[in-house]
């Protein structure tokens, strides 16, 4: 490690930032597995102090998430049922004591294909806030992450919130994760469907599979098929017949490509149904 810095505030942070490369260090339940037993060849800003990344607020528009939220401060505030897949996802991030500590921004910036918390704020249309010393400006979270490991953060810039516009905060979601095992697991593949009912139609549908491609998806054609249909049981068939063009998964030590194309499609299915309350968690889990 070259140098290490703690600020106290953002203009701090920023302005360090505009200085020269640094890593960012928040939660660091990432940071550290990662470094292994490595030295450190890189200057570490540790921005755990900045307290007013933390916390979830509400504007006219927004729900603005601070980018040093954690995951259990996820679980923990009162939100919207729309975001009730984000709560599900936010509990099966690790452990409770990662969960204690772990960032939201961080496991967007972390940009693995298995990372829980995407799919969840894909179906809210969320979007991320990027500050530098000269400018703040919001991507939509499909164009942050660029591929694994890979943002489209630019040097001198850091994610200062989360950002869900509440014309997207509607309706009711869910989320199913599937693994080898019960708990402490990377995904083979998840997914979070959001719906939008009224007068017993499906009004809009939002739904989104991670684990499953590069970067975790939007499945415009699930959400086409489901747009207008009736909540009279016929959704699982709607699924189970529509396309998902938007998968390339990979096979590896977890799975293989076939397995995953066929288990996230049931897995929608069941994650759509948990969204309209048709199944319970343990059965979505079985």
């Amino acid at each position: 490690m070259i140098r290490y810095a703690k600020p106290t505030s953002v203009d701090e942070a920023l302005a360090l930032l505009g200085e020269g490369a640094w890593r960012i260090l928040a939660g660091g339940t990432d940071f550290y597995p990662a470094q292994g037993s490595k030295p450190f060849r890189d200057n570490v800003l540790d921005i755990n102090g900045l307290a007013a990344l933390r916390g979830i607020a509400e504007t006219h528009d927004h729900f603005v998430i601070g980018a040093r939220t954690t995951w259990t401060d996820i679980v923990r505030h009162p939100l919207p049922p729309a975001f009730d897949a984000l709560k599900q996802a936010a509990r099966e991030v690790g452990s409770v004591q990662i969960q204690n500590v772990a960032s939201v921004a961080g496991n967007l910036c972390n940009a693995s294909p298995a990372a829980d918390g995407v799919p969840g704020l894909l179906i809210l249309d969320a979007e991320v806030e990027l500050r530098s010393v000269a400018a703040t400006r919001h991507l939509p979270l499909q164009d942050f992450i660029l591929g694994n490991r890979h943002t489209a953060l630019l040097p001198g810039e850091m994610v200062t919130a989360i950002r869900v516009p509440r014309t997207a905060a509607a309706g009711m979601s869910a989320f199913v994760k599937l693994g080898a095992r019960r708990y402490l697991v990377i995904s083979i593949a998840m997914v979070a469907a959001r719906l939008v009912v009224e007068d017993g139609i499906v009004n809009d549908a939002a739904v989104a599979a991670g684990s499953c491609s590069v970067v975790a998806k939007r499945l415009a054609g699930v959400e086409a098929a489901l747009h207008g249909l009736p909540v009279d049981g016929g959704l699982a068939d709607a699924v189970l017949a529509a396309p998902m063009a938007e998968l390339s998964p990979i096979a590896d030590v977890r799975g293989s490509a076939e397995y995953r194309l066929d288990a996230v499609r049931e897995i929608v299915a069941r994650t759509v149904l948990a969204a309209m309350g048709r199944t319970t968690g343990e059965e979505v889990a079985a």
